[in-house]
């Protein structure tokens, strides 16, 4: 007599419960895995290699491979096994669940089983599935019947778990062994749903003026898959992948307040894999489905850093009020005088102590990947008491092909402290073939084609105002 296996129907969420009970197979801690490496890149992708032990009979032989992951791209599967060749591979990726299995049980009888809410008296009786869209159609005897969330509760027996459902994620791989006997296979793919990312928690201690930081890496993991025990390592830096978009005429946006200032030029004193670098966990560690973990791999004390103010003004904009400067604090990641390692992309979070000693958020931001050795401005928010406002004053055609354009940059600063703002007037378009300065109240700086730079001196609850005469020719 065939043993019945009893599952609860999914549209009805007060019916009662019974989950199949498929034995697990060999492994630790009830899992089919065995010597598992994950190397987790932070683009949604994971190398995962998995050692296991088989006991291959000589020929064709049929192994499934459990507890892969659910994300896996079967395409970029690799297995080697000592004297065996690979014929054929198949992902089974149809999982046992209620529905699954009622979906699969249309056109088949299975039973019902009601019980009476006042007695508690059960009673049995065999359906067929005629349909699971949208709810399940039975015909119960010479009846048409729709099962539906009322209250009552009633289960679903089926006889058998269908050969195409499976419990957990699986492999199936067909061999041709040139000989019997136990051996270590090593199965190799990549995998979506495994990701990380680096957090980074900064202590501004303005009258110091230094930081200190904590590095934090976060791992994702939503493969639908657990990995037990598994050496993990991370790789920082962007893997390319089949649709990355490179095309260099797609126009990206800098951001307001670009946090890489200078580029480094230093090499970090960590492990490198060809132009990336790789952050091994110091343990085995296991990576459970739907987990977020984090683990430590900086802390650093005392680095210099010093806070200031941003502006970024548009060329030819006129601002109708004033706005707020941008607060940054800036710091360096270089060996001496900075925190002296490569840092993987991530969010800058940074705190100040208050008048009582407490820790409080003033704002967080994003970095790339940063080279060691480089110049960071991280923008934490805008100024409450530090304001710009640029108007055009001037604008006039000399000729054909020549302007001259005047503006008037307003800084003011309401706190009881003199601040410096960096004023950066940028956004002149590339196609303008020639434009210059030709007068100005304070020097500027030249960063780039399109970009002037003055360091405006704001004194304590008082006003600087900044001119500057630009003439263009088109």
């Amino acid at each position: 007599m065939r043993r019945a296996v009893m599952a609860s129907l999914i549209l009805a969420p007060s019916m009662a419960i019974a989950q199949p009970t498929p034995q697990d197979p060999p492994g630790s801690g009830g899992t089919a895995q065995g010597d598992l490496s994950v190397t987790i890149y932070s683009n949604d992708l994971a190398l995962v290699q998995d050692v296991r032990r088989l006991d291959l009979p000589s020929g064709r032989t049929r192994q499934a491979f459990a507890d892969v992951s659910a994300a896996i791209r079967p395409e970029t599967v690799s297995l080697a096994a000592p004297d065996a060749t690979v014929i054929e591979q198949n992902f089974d990726y149809d999982l046992l669940s209620p529905s699954s299995l009622m979906q699969k049980a249309v056109g088949e009888t299975i039973t019902l089983v009601r019980t009476n809410p006042g007695t508690g008296a059960e009673t049995t009786e065999r359906a067929k599935v005629l349909a699971v869209n949208g709810g399940v159609v039975l015909q119960v005897g010479d009846k048409i019947e729709v099962l539906r969330d009322d209250g009552l509760p009633v289960r679903a027996i089926f006889d058998k778990v269908p050969d195409s459902l499976r419990a957990r994620p699986t492999l199936s791989v067909s061999l041709a062994s040139s000989r019997a006997g136990a051996r270590p296979v090593t199965l190799s793919y990549l995998s979506g749903g495994l990701g990380w990312s680096a957090d980074y928690v900064a202590l501004f201690d303005e009258k110091a003026g230094t930081i200190d930081v904590q590095g934090w890496v976060t791992l994702r993991n939503i493969s639908g898959t657990s990995f037990y025990n598994a050496k993990t390592l991370l790789v920082a830096g962007e893997v390319g992948q089949s649709g990355d978009d490179t095309n260099p005429n797609i126009y990206r946006p800098r951001p307001v307040v670009a946090p890489l200032r200078r580029a480094g030029t230093e090499t970090a004193a960590r492990e490198q894999l060809g132009d990336f670098y790789l952050y091994p966990l110091p343990e085995r560690t296991t990576i459970a489905d739907k987990q977020t973990k984090q683990v430590s791999f900086l802390d650093v004390k005392g680095a210099p850093a010093t806070s200031g103010y941003i502006y970024h003004a548009q060329w030819n904009d006129s601002a109708d009020q004033p706005q707020s400067a941008s607060s940054v604090l800036k710091f360096s990641n270089a060996s001496k005088g900075g925190l002296g390692d490569a840092l993987p992309a991530g969010t800058v979070r940074v705190y100040m102590r208050d008048a009582r000693g407490q820790p409080q958020f003033i704002g967080e931001n994003h970095i790339d990947h940063t080279p060691q050795g480089s110049d960071l401005v991280i923008r934490t928010g805008d100024a409450f008491d530090v304001k710009v406002q640029p108007t055009v004053i001037d604008r006039t055609r000399l000729s054909a092909d020549r302007w001259r354009t005047t503006m008037r940059y307003t800084v003011t600063n309401a706190k009881d402290k003199p601040v410096t703002v960096e004023l950066v007037q940028d956004g002149v378009p590339w196609w303008w073939t020639d434009t210059r300065i030709t007068a100005e109240s304070l020097k500027s700086e030249h960063h780039d084609a399109d970009t002037e730079v003055w360091q405006v001196p704001a004194p304590a609850n008082g006003t600087t105002i900044v001119t500057a005469t630009y003439e263009t020719r088109i």
